[in-house]
């Protein structure tokens, strides 16, 4: 399986995007807002699972799942395939 197909399922441990990330989002509050850079210097942030581009840009992500702090962001997808594993 390559890196694309593998992980289908929200309760694969063996996903490539799962990377030790329980340690500090297991059940977790999520909200779902809108990109808004943390200050003048901060540009993007990334999906916390598949690295995917959250900025004000065009072609970048605009809106997803991120910690109540903003400090970790998870796009739609990703959200939607680790729910169940995290408890969100």
């Amino acid at each position: 399986m390559d890196r694309m197909t593998k992980g289908k399922n929200s309760n694969d441990r063996n996903d490539w995007r799962f990377m030790g990330q329980d340690k500090y989002l297991l059940g977790v509050a999520l909200q779902y807002v809108p990109y808004a850079r943390m200050s003048k210097e901060w540009s993007h942030d990334h999906c916390v699972f598949c690295s995917d581009r959250f900025s004000e840009y065009d072609g970048d992500l605009h809106e997803g799942y991120c910690t109540m702090d903003k400090k970790h962001w998870i796009c739609e997808k990703c959200f939607n395939d680790f729910k169940d594993l995290f408890k969100w």
